[in-house]
């Protein structure tokens, strides 16, 4: 919209010479062209004039007429041309999608440079509006969605190896409950304690099974007396029973192991 002033004195020009030019609406009444004339007819008290566009391309043709008559550099009139797709995209009324090549013929610039624009549109929205407004070029703008681009195809690629190895941290990672560097230290930590576990779990059966294995055949058993037993280590026949299924469990373990 004009500000203002130029709206005013647009509104001027048409209490003087009258509207030149109708306002334009779709089939559903919509303002293809000329939200500004309407403005000024309302500021001027002048019966406002309108017509309804009968072509095939609506959006098209309300990008392409309302674009070239504005002072636009190319970034400012590819990311404009960029976000009427995008807004037509989502309109249920729309009859037809707006492809690249059609934007960028209509607002005058080159398919990359519209590319480049929806790049900023997916990927870096908050500065979609300065760049139309000329606050930051589109070639910045463009630079800054690439890496939050590459960010974001990184941090796609990490949950993905998360939920590989650990899918419980992938899941709050996707509820929220843990950042995506939270989940990969907690994986990190989760995997030094299995390390520490496996130390710890293979020093002791290597302590224990080897030398009773070496007692088997010898008579050790036989010599067994409590009165020079280890404090707190009395082997009774619920000890033996209990050793017994743990070296059940021990080779079942290994013959799945070997298994594998």
């Amino acid at each position: 919209m004009l500000d203002d002033d130029d709206l005013h004195a647009l509104a001027e020009d048409i209490k003087e010479l009258g509207q030149i030019h109708p306002i334009v609406l779709d089939e559903q009444g919509r303002i293809l062209d000329g939200r500004n004339r309407l403005a000024a007819c309302e500021i001027a008290g002048f019966e406002p004039q309108f017509t309804t566009y009968d072509g095939t391309d609506a959006a098209t043709y309300a990008l392409s007429v309302n674009i070239r008559r504005r002072s636009l550099t190319k970034g400012q009139a590819a990311m404009v041309a960029a976000k009427a797709a995008s807004v037509s995209e989502r309109d249920p009324h729309s009859k037809t999608g707006q492809s690249v090549r059609s934007v960028s013929e209509a607002a005058g610039v080159s398919v990359g440079r519209v590319g480049q624009a929806n790049t900023v549109l997916r990927h870096a929205p908050d500065l979609v509006d300065a760049v139309i407004s000329g606050a930051t070029g589109l070639d910045a703008a463009y630079k800054t969605a690439r890496e939050a681009k590459a960010q974001a195809d990184s941090a796609e690629s990490q949950l993905a190896r998360l939920r590989a190895e650990d899918p419980e941290l992938a899941d709050k990672v996707v509820d929220g409950e843990l950042t995506l560097p939270g989940a990969w230290a907690e994986r990190k930590e989760r995997a030094e304690e299995e390390v520490r576990r496996r130390k710890v779990a293979t020093t002791f059966l290597c302590e224990t099974v080897p030398p009773l294995a070496q007692a088997r055949g010898t008579g050790t058993a036989l010599l067994y007396d409590p009165q020079f037993m280890l404090t707190g280590r009395a082997i009774t026949a619920e000890v033996i029973d209990q050793a017994i299924e743990a070296l059940a469990e021990m080779a079942q373990a290994w013959r799945e192991r070997e298994a594998a």
